[in-house]
Protein backbone atom coordinates (compact mmCIF):
# COMPACT_ATOMS: atom_id res chain seq x y z
CA UNK A 1 0.00 0.00 0.00
CA UNK A 2 3.17 2.63 1.09
CA UNK A 3 4.40 1.47 -2.40
CA UNK A 4 1.16 2.76 -4.30
CA UNK A 5 1.54 5.99 -1.92
CA UNK A 6 4.73 6.76 -3.17
CA UNK A 7 3.72 6.05 -7.01
CA UNK A 8 1.06 8.84 -6.60
CA UNK A 9 3.41 10.88 -4.80
CA UNK A 10 5.78 10.48 -7.64
CA UNK A 11 2.82 11.96 -10.32
CA UNK A 12 1.68 14.62 -8.00
CA UNK A 13 5.60 15.59 -7.65
CA UNK A 14 6.15 15.50 -11.68
CA UNK A 15 3.02 17.00 -12.32
CA UNK A 16 3.55 20.28 -9.85
CA UNK A 17 7.00 20.54 -11.34
CA UNK A 18 6.06 20.67 -14.95
CA UNK A 19 2.99 23.50 -14.05
CA UNK A 20 5.93 25.45 -12.44
CA UNK A 21 8.08 25.00 -15.45
CA UNK A 22 5.23 26.11 -18.02
CA UNK A 23 4.37 29.32 -15.30
CA UNK A 24 7.82 29.85 -15.24
CA UNK A 25 8.57 29.51 -19.23
CA UNK A 26 5.36 31.44 -20.36
CA UNK A 27 4.87 33.85 -17.27
CA UNK A 28 8.23 34.48 -15.43
CA UNK A 29 10.05 35.05 -17.74
CA UNK A 30 8.09 36.90 -20.37
CA UNK A 31 7.26 39.18 -17.72
CA UNK A 32 11.11 39.07 -16.62
CA UNK A 33 12.21 39.82 -20.02
CA UNK A 34 10.29 42.68 -19.97
CA UNK A 35 10.73 43.96 -16.51
CA UNK A 36 14.32 43.56 -17.56
CA UNK A 37 14.39 45.82 -20.46
CA UNK A 38 12.41 48.15 -18.67
CA UNK A 39 14.84 48.99 -16.03
CA UNK A 40 17.27 49.49 -18.32
CA UNK A 41 15.93 51.80 -20.01
CA UNK A 42 15.22 54.10 -16.78
CA UNK A 43 17.27 56.15 -14.51
CA UNK A 44 20.30 53.94 -13.37
CA UNK A 45 20.08 55.79 -10.24
CA UNK A 46 16.60 54.45 -9.71
CA UNK A 47 18.14 51.72 -7.45
CA UNK A 48 15.22 50.66 -5.27
CA UNK A 49 12.74 49.71 -8.29
CA UNK A 50 15.31 47.82 -9.95
CA UNK A 51 15.91 46.06 -6.16
CA UNK A 52 12.52 45.46 -6.30
CA UNK A 53 12.34 43.87 -9.92
CA UNK A 54 15.40 41.46 -9.25
CA UNK A 55 13.27 40.01 -6.79
CA UNK A 56 11.73 36.44 -8.14
CA UNK A 57 8.86 37.13 -5.35
CA UNK A 58 7.97 40.62 -6.88
CA UNK A 59 7.78 39.01 -10.56
CA UNK A 60 5.49 36.06 -9.34
CA UNK A 61 3.19 38.29 -7.67
CA UNK A 62 3.26 40.50 -10.94
CA UNK A 63 2.59 37.64 -13.05
CA UNK A 64 -0.50 36.09 -10.80
CA UNK A 65 -1.77 40.34 -10.88
CA UNK A 66 -1.83 39.84 -14.61
CA UNK A 67 -3.10 36.77 -14.71
CA UNK A 68 -6.09 37.69 -12.62
CA UNK A 69 -6.77 40.68 -15.11
CA UNK A 70 -6.63 38.24 -17.91
CA UNK A 71 -9.17 35.85 -16.50
CA UNK A 72 -11.50 38.62 -15.24
CA UNK A 73 -11.46 40.45 -18.71
CA UNK A 74 -12.15 37.05 -20.57
CA UNK A 75 -14.77 36.30 -18.22
CA UNK A 76 -16.81 39.27 -18.52
CA UNK A 77 -16.65 38.76 -22.20
CA UNK A 78 -14.23 42.27 -22.47
CA UNK A 79 -12.01 40.34 -24.30
CA UNK A 80 -13.38 37.36 -26.58
CA UNK A 81 -11.42 34.26 -27.31
CA UNK A 82 -13.74 32.60 -29.34
CA UNK A 83 -15.42 34.15 -32.87
CA UNK A 84 -19.36 34.49 -32.00
CA UNK A 85 -21.48 32.46 -34.25
CA UNK A 86 -25.39 32.17 -35.32
CA UNK A 87 -27.50 29.99 -36.29
CA UNK A 88 -31.43 29.83 -38.05
CA UNK A 89 -33.84 27.53 -35.83
CA UNK A 90 -36.66 27.68 -38.42
CA UNK A 91 -40.53 27.14 -37.74
CA UNK A 92 -40.95 27.30 -34.27
CA UNK A 93 -44.24 27.15 -33.13
CA UNK A 94 -45.92 30.03 -31.76
CA UNK A 95 -48.36 30.02 -29.07
CA UNK A 96 -51.18 32.58 -29.02
CA UNK A 97 -52.17 33.16 -25.63
CA UNK A 98 -55.76 35.99 -25.56
CA UNK A 99 -59.23 35.93 -24.47
CA UNK A 100 -60.60 33.68 -26.79
CA UNK A 101 -64.77 34.11 -25.55
CA UNK A 102 -64.57 37.23 -26.05
CA UNK A 103 -62.01 38.09 -29.52
CA UNK A 104 -61.05 36.99 -32.57
CA UNK A 105 -57.16 36.78 -34.25
CA UNK A 106 -56.35 36.73 -37.37
CA UNK A 107 -52.97 36.23 -39.34
CA UNK A 108 -50.82 34.86 -36.51
CA UNK A 109 -48.29 32.79 -37.97
CA UNK A 110 -48.15 29.41 -37.03
CA UNK A 111 -44.56 29.10 -36.98
CA UNK A 112 -41.75 31.81 -36.92
CA UNK A 113 -37.80 31.44 -36.60
CA UNK A 114 -35.48 32.22 -33.70
CA UNK A 115 -32.17 33.24 -34.79
CA UNK A 116 -29.61 32.13 -32.14
CA UNK A 117 -26.28 34.36 -31.35
CA UNK A 118 -23.53 33.94 -29.27
CA UNK A 119 -20.16 31.55 -29.10
CA UNK A 120 -20.36 27.76 -30.92
CA UNK A 121 -20.30 25.74 -27.71
CA UNK A 122 -23.34 27.85 -26.13
CA UNK A 123 -25.42 27.26 -29.37
CA UNK A 124 -24.60 24.03 -29.41
CA UNK A 125 -26.08 23.40 -25.90
CA UNK A 126 -28.98 25.30 -26.20
CA UNK A 127 -29.98 23.40 -29.64
CA UNK A 128 -29.28 20.13 -27.27
CA UNK A 129 -31.69 21.68 -24.57
CA UNK A 130 -34.50 22.25 -27.60
CA UNK A 131 -36.46 24.05 -25.58
CA UNK A 132 -37.91 26.45 -27.58
CA UNK A 133 -40.72 28.55 -27.23
CA UNK A 134 -42.41 31.38 -28.70
CA UNK A 135 -45.08 32.75 -27.21
CA UNK A 136 -47.89 36.13 -28.52
CA UNK A 137 -49.36 36.95 -25.26
CA UNK A 138 -52.37 39.79 -25.86
CA UNK A 139 -54.39 39.20 -22.30
CA UNK A 140 -53.56 42.73 -21.38
CA UNK A 141 -56.13 43.98 -24.29
CA UNK A 142 -59.50 44.38 -23.11
CA UNK A 143 -60.50 46.07 -26.00
CA UNK A 144 -61.08 45.34 -29.59
CA UNK A 145 -58.69 47.19 -31.92
CA UNK A 146 -55.13 46.95 -33.64
CA UNK A 147 -52.08 46.66 -31.71
CA UNK A 148 -48.23 46.05 -32.25
CA UNK A 149 -47.16 43.09 -30.05
CA UNK A 150 -43.95 41.73 -29.95
CA UNK A 151 -42.80 37.95 -29.48
CA UNK A 152 -41.52 36.52 -26.46
CA UNK A 153 -39.18 33.31 -25.83
CA UNK A 154 -37.60 31.07 -23.20
CA UNK A 155 -34.24 31.28 -22.72
CA UNK A 156 -32.42 28.36 -21.94
CA UNK A 157 -29.42 29.45 -21.98
CA UNK A 158 -28.34 32.95 -20.54
CA UNK A 159 -24.92 33.33 -22.42
CA UNK A 160 -27.09 32.95 -26.11
CA UNK A 161 -28.84 35.73 -27.58
CA UNK A 162 -32.51 34.50 -28.67
CA UNK A 163 -33.36 36.99 -31.54
CA UNK A 164 -37.18 36.42 -32.67
CA UNK A 165 -37.66 36.66 -36.71
CA UNK A 166 -39.99 38.81 -37.14
CA UNK A 167 -39.88 40.03 -34.08
CA UNK A 168 -43.22 41.67 -33.71
CA UNK A 169 -46.81 41.73 -35.49
CA UNK A 170 -49.75 44.52 -35.48
CA UNK A 171 -52.27 42.54 -34.90
CA UNK A 172 -56.52 43.33 -35.06
CA UNK A 173 -58.32 42.17 -32.07
CA UNK A 174 -62.32 41.99 -33.02
CA UNK A 175 -65.18 41.40 -30.89
CA UNK A 176 -66.43 37.53 -31.33
CA UNK A 177 -69.96 37.07 -32.23
CA UNK A 178 -71.82 33.57 -32.77
CA UNK A 179 -74.67 33.01 -35.47
CA UNK A 180 -76.97 29.26 -35.79
CA UNK A 181 -76.22 28.43 -39.24
CA UNK A 182 -77.64 25.44 -41.02
CA UNK A 183 -75.25 22.53 -42.55
CA UNK A 184 -75.84 20.54 -45.25
CA UNK A 185 -73.02 17.18 -47.07
CA UNK A 186 -70.16 17.05 -49.38
CA UNK A 187 -69.64 13.38 -50.06
CA UNK A 188 -65.67 13.03 -50.35
CA UNK A 189 -63.70 9.93 -51.18
CA UNK A 190 -65.87 8.36 -53.88
CA UNK A 191 -62.85 7.47 -55.43
CA UNK A 192 -61.76 5.01 -52.84
CA UNK A 193 -65.57 3.46 -52.70
CA UNK A 194 -66.39 -0.21 -54.71
CA UNK A 195 -67.38 1.60 -58.29
CA UNK A 196 -70.62 -0.50 -58.06
CA UNK A 197 -71.97 1.50 -55.34
CA UNK A 198 -73.49 4.27 -55.12
CA UNK A 199 -74.58 6.71 -51.62
CA UNK A 200 -78.74 6.68 -52.09
CA UNK A 201 -78.86 9.01 -48.54
CA UNK A 202 -77.00 10.66 -46.10
CA UNK A 203 -78.81 11.42 -42.66
CA UNK A 204 -77.00 13.90 -39.80
CA UNK A 205 -78.00 14.18 -36.28
CA UNK A 206 -77.85 17.92 -36.84
CA UNK A 207 -79.21 20.40 -39.18
CA UNK A 208 -77.68 23.20 -37.65
CA UNK A 209 -74.44 24.58 -36.18
CA UNK A 210 -73.36 27.44 -33.96
CA UNK A 211 -70.59 29.31 -35.48
CA UNK A 212 -68.13 32.08 -33.69
CA UNK A 213 -65.84 34.81 -34.92
CA UNK A 214 -65.67 37.99 -35.99
CA UNK A 215 -68.56 39.42 -37.98
CA UNK A 216 -66.96 39.70 -41.46
CA UNK A 217 -65.57 36.43 -40.64
CA UNK A 218 -69.29 34.81 -40.51
CA UNK A 219 -71.00 37.71 -43.16
CA UNK A 220 -68.44 35.81 -45.59
CA UNK A 221 -69.45 32.42 -44.95
CA UNK A 222 -71.97 30.91 -47.82
CA UNK A 223 -72.24 27.21 -46.57
CA UNK A 224 -71.65 24.75 -44.11
CA UNK A 225 -70.31 21.57 -45.14
CA UNK A 226 -70.48 18.08 -43.06
CA UNK A 227 -67.45 16.15 -45.10
CA UNK A 228 -68.94 12.71 -45.44
CA UNK A 229 -66.25 10.38 -46.43
CA UNK A 230 -67.17 6.87 -48.35
CA UNK A 231 -63.96 5.87 -48.01
CA UNK A 232 -64.15 3.54 -45.66
CA UNK A 233 -62.79 -0.22 -46.33
CA UNK A 234 -65.65 -1.66 -44.44
CA UNK A 235 -68.18 -0.17 -47.09
CA UNK A 236 -67.87 -3.43 -49.08
CA UNK A 237 -71.60 -3.69 -50.24
CA UNK A 238 -75.28 -1.98 -50.28
CA UNK A 239 -76.49 -1.38 -46.66
CA UNK A 240 -76.39 1.21 -43.92
CA UNK A 241 -73.27 2.56 -42.24
CA UNK A 242 -73.01 4.41 -38.93
CA UNK A 243 -70.44 7.49 -39.19
CA UNK A 244 -69.24 9.04 -36.50
CA UNK A 245 -66.60 12.33 -36.36
CA UNK A 246 -67.89 14.04 -39.69
CA UNK A 247 -65.99 17.16 -39.96
CA UNK A 248 -67.50 20.54 -40.84
CA UNK A 249 -65.45 23.09 -42.99
CA UNK A 250 -67.26 26.45 -43.49
CA UNK A 251 -67.12 27.79 -47.68
CA UNK A 252 -67.31 31.28 -48.89
CA UNK A 253 -69.27 31.79 -52.11
CA UNK A 254 -66.08 30.97 -54.46
CA UNK A 255 -65.80 27.44 -52.97
CA UNK A 256 -62.90 28.19 -50.40
CA UNK A 257 -62.68 27.03 -46.94
CA UNK A 258 -62.55 30.17 -44.81
CA UNK A 259 -60.38 29.92 -41.48
CA UNK A 260 -60.87 31.60 -38.33
CA UNK A 261 -63.54 30.52 -37.80
CA UNK A 262 -65.21 28.59 -35.22
CA UNK A 263 -68.05 25.86 -35.82
CA UNK A 264 -70.20 24.31 -32.73
CA UNK A 265 -69.92 21.11 -32.27
CA UNK A 266 -66.82 20.60 -34.82
CA UNK A 267 -67.95 17.38 -35.67
CA UNK A 268 -71.53 15.58 -36.03
CA UNK A 269 -72.85 12.35 -36.29
CA UNK A 270 -74.89 10.07 -38.99
CA UNK A 271 -75.54 7.46 -41.01
CA UNK A 272 -74.94 6.78 -45.16
CA UNK A 273 -77.05 4.68 -47.09
CA UNK A 274 -75.02 2.53 -50.38
CA UNK A 275 -76.48 1.00 -53.01
CA UNK A 276 -75.78 -0.45 -56.39
CA UNK A 277 -77.45 0.94 -59.08
CA UNK A 278 -77.43 -0.94 -62.61
CA UNK A 279 -79.03 -0.73 -66.24
CA UNK A 280 -78.05 -2.53 -69.01
CA UNK A 281 -78.16 -0.86 -71.73
CA UNK A 282 -76.32 -1.55 -75.56
CA UNK A 283 -73.03 -0.75 -77.10
CA UNK A 284 -74.20 1.62 -80.14
CA UNK A 285 -71.56 2.37 -83.10
CA UNK A 286 -71.24 5.69 -84.50
CA UNK A 287 -69.16 6.61 -87.22
CA UNK A 288 -66.97 9.58 -88.74
CA UNK A 289 -65.55 10.87 -91.71
CA UNK A 290 -66.95 9.85 -95.67
CA UNK A 291 -66.27 6.28 -97.38
CA UNK A 292 -64.73 6.90 -100.78
CA UNK A 293 -67.52 7.28 -103.42
CA UNK A 294 -70.09 4.54 -104.09
CA UNK A 295 -69.57 2.48 -101.25
CA UNK A 296 -71.27 2.10 -98.05
CA UNK A 297 -70.78 0.31 -94.54
CA UNK A 298 -72.89 -3.12 -95.06
CA UNK A 299 -72.22 -4.58 -91.57
CA UNK A 300 -70.65 -4.08 -88.24
CA UNK A 301 -70.17 -6.64 -85.61
CA UNK A 302 -69.23 -6.15 -81.99
CA UNK A 303 -66.79 -8.81 -80.36
CA UNK A 304 -67.91 -11.21 -83.26
CA UNK A 305 -72.04 -10.16 -82.53
CA UNK A 306 -74.14 -7.97 -84.07
CA UNK A 307 -75.12 -5.91 -80.88
CA UNK A 308 -73.64 -6.10 -77.58
CA UNK A 309 -74.92 -5.09 -73.87
CA UNK A 310 -72.86 -4.07 -70.89
CA UNK A 311 -74.11 -3.13 -67.44
CA UNK A 312 -73.37 -0.03 -66.49
CA UNK A 313 -73.11 1.26 -62.61
CA UNK A 314 -73.68 5.05 -60.83
CA UNK A 315 -75.85 7.29 -59.51
CA UNK A 316 -79.63 6.37 -60.10
CA UNK A 317 -80.51 10.18 -61.48
CA UNK A 318 -77.66 9.26 -63.93
CA UNK A 319 -77.93 6.20 -64.98
CA UNK A 320 -81.88 6.19 -65.49
CA UNK A 321 -80.92 9.09 -68.76
CA UNK A 322 -78.41 6.93 -70.13
CA UNK A 323 -80.19 4.99 -73.43
CA UNK A 324 -76.92 3.07 -74.87
CA UNK A 325 -73.00 3.76 -74.62
CA UNK A 326 -71.27 5.08 -77.85
CA UNK A 327 -68.27 4.42 -79.14
CA UNK A 328 -66.97 6.03 -82.29
CA UNK A 329 -64.78 4.41 -85.02
CA UNK A 330 -62.92 6.40 -87.51
CA UNK A 331 -63.92 5.12 -91.92
CA UNK A 332 -62.96 8.65 -93.42
CA UNK A 333 -61.27 7.18 -97.05
CA UNK A 334 -62.26 3.43 -96.27
CA UNK A 335 -64.01 1.20 -98.96
CA UNK A 336 -61.72 -0.09 -100.71
CA UNK A 337 -60.95 -3.21 -98.47
CA UNK A 338 -63.73 -5.21 -98.18
CA UNK A 339 -62.96 -5.57 -93.61
CA UNK A 340 -61.79 -2.81 -91.08
CA UNK A 341 -61.16 -4.30 -88.33
CA UNK A 342 -60.62 -1.48 -84.78
CA UNK A 343 -59.73 -2.51 -81.29
CA UNK A 344 -61.68 -0.24 -78.72
CA UNK A 345 -61.41 1.61 -75.39
CA UNK A 346 -65.02 2.17 -74.01
CA UNK A 347 -65.01 5.29 -72.52
CA UNK A 348 -67.46 4.95 -69.42
CA UNK A 349 -70.64 7.77 -70.28
CA UNK A 350 -70.30 10.84 -66.73
CA UNK A 351 -72.14 9.80 -64.18
CA UNK A 352 -70.79 5.87 -64.77
CA UNK A 353 -68.39 4.35 -62.02
CA UNK A 354 -68.48 1.15 -63.18
CA UNK A 355 -69.08 -0.41 -66.89
CA UNK A 356 -69.30 -4.57 -67.53
CA UNK A 357 -67.06 -3.76 -70.79
CA UNK A 358 -63.82 -1.86 -70.84
CA UNK A 359 -62.63 -2.83 -74.78
CA UNK A 360 -64.48 -4.24 -77.54
CA UNK A 361 -63.06 -5.72 -81.35
CA UNK A 362 -65.28 -3.93 -83.79
CA UNK A 363 -65.06 -5.37 -87.34
CA UNK A 364 -66.41 -3.03 -90.62
CA UNK A 365 -67.69 -4.56 -93.84
CA UNK A 366 -67.87 -2.80 -96.79
CA UNK A 367 -69.87 -3.45 -100.17
CA UNK A 368 -71.08 -0.87 -103.06
CA UNK A 369 -73.68 1.59 -102.36
CA UNK A 370 -77.39 2.14 -103.83
CA UNK A 371 -79.65 4.74 -103.03
CA UNK A 372 -83.79 5.27 -103.61
CA UNK A 373 -86.20 7.93 -102.51
CA UNK A 374 -88.54 8.34 -99.94
CA UNK A 375 -91.66 10.92 -99.51
CA UNK A 376 -92.00 11.79 -95.68
CA UNK A 377 -94.72 14.10 -94.80
CA UNK A 378 -94.84 13.76 -90.79
CA UNK A 379 -92.46 16.55 -89.49
CA UNK A 380 -92.02 16.99 -86.16
CA UNK A 381 -90.57 20.35 -84.22
CA UNK A 382 -88.14 20.37 -81.48
CA UNK A 383 -86.57 22.70 -78.46
CA UNK A 384 -89.75 25.00 -79.26
CA UNK A 385 -89.42 27.63 -76.26
CA UNK A 386 -91.86 27.82 -73.51
CA UNK A 387 -94.59 29.67 -74.37
CA UNK A 388 -94.72 29.30 -78.06
CA UNK A 389 -96.61 27.74 -81.05
CA UNK A 390 -95.23 26.62 -83.63
CA UNK A 391 -97.33 25.64 -87.38
CA UNK A 392 -95.78 24.61 -90.49
CA UNK A 393 -96.97 26.93 -93.23
CA UNK A 394 -95.53 25.56 -96.11
CA UNK A 395 -95.64 22.16 -98.09
CA UNK A 396 -95.04 19.01 -96.15
CA UNK A 397 -93.74 16.67 -98.74
CA UNK A 398 -90.33 16.18 -98.23
CA UNK A 399 -88.17 13.58 -100.33
CA UNK A 400 -86.00 11.63 -98.81
CA UNK A 401 -82.98 9.94 -100.14
CA UNK A 402 -81.70 6.61 -98.60
CA UNK A 403 -77.96 5.46 -99.16
CA UNK A 404 -76.58 1.83 -98.42
CA UNK A 405 -75.79 -1.80 -99.55
CA UNK A 406 -79.07 -3.00 -100.83
CA UNK A 407 -79.74 -5.41 -98.23
CA UNK A 408 -79.81 -2.59 -96.20
CA UNK A 409 -82.05 0.05 -97.43
CA UNK A 410 -84.60 -2.01 -99.52
CA UNK A 411 -86.62 -2.15 -96.43
CA UNK A 412 -86.59 1.22 -94.94
CA UNK A 413 -89.87 2.87 -95.53
CA UNK A 414 -91.47 6.77 -94.38
CA UNK A 415 -92.23 4.77 -90.79
CA UNK A 416 -88.84 4.29 -90.05
CA UNK A 417 -87.68 7.94 -90.90
CA UNK A 418 -88.10 10.10 -88.48
CA UNK A 419 -87.50 13.89 -89.89
CA UNK A 420 -87.92 17.40 -87.47
CA UNK A 421 -87.38 20.74 -87.76
CA UNK A 422 -84.28 22.15 -84.92
CA UNK A 423 -86.29 25.59 -83.35
CA UNK A 424 -84.00 26.45 -80.80
CA UNK A 425 -83.20 30.15 -80.81
CA UNK A 426 -86.32 30.98 -82.59
CA UNK A 427 -88.60 33.55 -81.91
CA UNK A 428 -91.88 34.64 -82.86
CA UNK A 429 -91.91 35.23 -86.72
CA UNK A 430 -91.93 33.38 -90.11
CA UNK A 431 -89.08 30.95 -90.40
CA UNK A 432 -87.51 29.23 -93.13
CA UNK A 433 -86.22 25.77 -91.15
CA UNK A 434 -84.16 23.42 -92.76
CA UNK A 435 -85.86 19.53 -92.46
CA UNK A 436 -83.21 17.18 -90.27
CA UNK A 437 -83.28 13.36 -90.17
CA UNK A 438 -82.88 11.59 -86.92
CA UNK A 439 -80.27 8.83 -87.77
CA UNK A 440 -78.50 6.25 -84.96
CA UNK A 441 -77.92 3.65 -87.90
CA UNK A 442 -74.77 3.43 -88.97
CA UNK A 443 -75.68 1.60 -92.19
CA UNK A 444 -78.09 4.03 -93.54
CA UNK A 445 -77.67 7.41 -94.94
CA UNK A 446 -80.04 9.57 -95.07
CA UNK A 447 -79.58 12.80 -97.26
CA UNK A 448 -82.40 15.98 -97.43
CA UNK A 449 -82.09 19.21 -99.05
CA UNK A 450 -85.76 20.44 -97.74
CA UNK A 451 -86.17 23.66 -96.24
CA UNK A 452 -90.04 24.24 -95.21
CA UNK A 453 -91.37 27.83 -93.49
CA UNK A 454 -92.27 27.41 -89.94
CA UNK A 455 -94.61 30.34 -88.08
CA UNK A 456 -94.17 30.49 -84.36
CA UNK A 457 -96.47 32.49 -82.34
CA UNK A 458 -96.71 33.54 -79.15
CA UNK A 459 -99.72 31.71 -76.30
Amino acid sequence: MSKFFKKIGKIIVAITDAFLKTIDKYIIMPISRLVYNFSKSTNSNNTGLNKLLNRPQFLIILALIFSIICFLLIDNKVISLVNNEAEVIKNVPVNLVYNEEAFAVENVPESVDVILAGNKTDIYLAKQLGEFEVELNLTKYTKAGTYKVYFTSKESIDSVDYIISPSYLIITLKDKVSEVLPVDYDIVGTDKLDAKLSVSNVTLDSSEVIVKGSQDRIDEISSIKALVSVADESFTEAGTYELTNIPLVAYNKEGQIIENVEIFPNTLTGTVVLKSYKATVPLSILTTGNLINGKAIASITINNNPSVSLDIYGEENDIKNISSVPVTINVDGLGSESVKNYTVVIKKPNGVRYASLKNATITVTFGNEEQKTIDVKDISNRNLADGYSANIISSRDTQVQVKGVLSNISNISANDINAYVDLAGLGEGTHEVQVKIDNNNPLIKFVVTKTIQVRITKN
